[in-house]
């Protein structure tokens, strides 16, 4: 069985950008929220990260060509704006630190 025939994969994977969508859309209204409205869309944020990072371990980590091949794609795309996976994460770190400190 392929990696992205498991059922399991493929349910994350929906999960994963259907929450990404909702809080995309939610940020939007994030400088309306008060201050615990606030701690909860980065407490969000990073769930999904968290999520994101195993998802994406789970595809380094695999023997399929189709996965090997999506790690391969998503370091072509973020090779073109100077990032590494890691430094995507890192980036997205920094920011959800930086709003929480504009929160305290």
């Amino acid at each position: 069985m392929g990696f992205f025939d498991s059922d399991v994969v493929q349910q994350e994977a929906k999960q994963l950008f259907e929450d990404y969508q909702s809080l995309t859309q939610l940020g939007g209204d994030y400088g309306k929220f008060d201050r615990e409205g606030k701690k909860i869309f980065i407490a969000r944020m990073e769930e999904l990260m968290d999520r994101y990072k195993i998802f994406m371990k789970r595809f380094e980590l695999s023997e399929d060509f189709m996965a090997k091949m999506t790690v391969e794609q998503l370091k072509t795309q973020l090779g073109q704006f100077g990032l590494t996976p890691q430094q995507m994460f890192d980036q997205m770190e920094s920011t959800l630190e930086r709003m929480k400190a504009e929160i305290k």
